[in-house]
């Protein structure tokens, strides 16, 4: 009895491991994406967000042949010197003054041409080679006179024509002659008056006279 005892101790303990063998322990199981976050401090796994970049500030416009006087404002950018970058503007005497070099003419020069005199005098004992440019920051106003309900001056914005000009200033009085206008332009000969229809374009410095009807 005790051996057959002994054999169904045996049996039931290999039965037992047996069984203990058949169940294993639970596995986590771990995606790419966690290993790559386990190893390097981030998932690769889905797409980066997407990323937006704001749209730079668009140049501003000019007219190359365009002539500066007194009243325009230019934004002088002088490569490399912050402290000779900056907004000037177009004194009575028609120049602008800057640090090192003093008053430079302005009147009658284009953007471009100023640009090159001012690289001139900064070459001249200042810079070894400076690289400068000029944009037009706000152009010299235009004025209205005569039979509008606020005549007087204002600032000029490109593409103007005499009828933009005259809504600016209110519109025409109730006596305004409303089919033309007299304008004065100064230009590299002189002083031009001309008598003009409303579709007419103006440039900076123009003045508008609007008459007053007869009937």
């Amino acid at each position: 009895m005790r051996g057959v005892r002994t054999v169904t101790v045996c049996l039931l303990t290999a039965l037992a491991l047996a069984g203990c063998m058949r169940k294993s322990a639970p596995v986590a199981a771990i995606q790419p994406a966690d290993i790559d976050s386990i190893t390097y401090g981030q998932s690769y796994g889905a797409a980066p967000a997407p990323v937006t970049y704001a749209a730079a500030p668009a140049p501003v416009r000019y007219d190359a042949a365009y002539r500066l006087d007194a009243g325009d404002r230019l934004r002088v950018v002088v490569y490399g010197q912050e402290g000779l970058t900056n907004t000037y503007a177009i004194d009575a005497a028609g120049a602008v003054t800057m640090p090192l070099i003093g008053s430079v003419p302005a009147r009658g020069r284009t953007p471009a041409g100023l640009a090159a005199d001012i690289t001139a005098k900064l070459r001249n004992g200042f810079i070894r080679e400076p690289s400068v440019a000029v944009e037009i920051e706000a152009y010299r106003p235009f004025f209205i006179l005569g039979e509008v309900a606020a005549p007087g001056q204002y600032p000029y914005v490109p593409n103007m024509t005499v009828e933009s000009a005259v809504a600016i200033a209110g519109g025409f009085s109730p006596r305004a002659r409303r089919d033309r206008v007299t304008l004065t332009r100064a230009d590299a000969s002189g002083l031009m008056r001309v008598v003009v229809p409303l579709g007419t374009a103006l440039s900076p410095g123009d003045t508008v006279l609007v008459g007053e009807r007869w009937f």
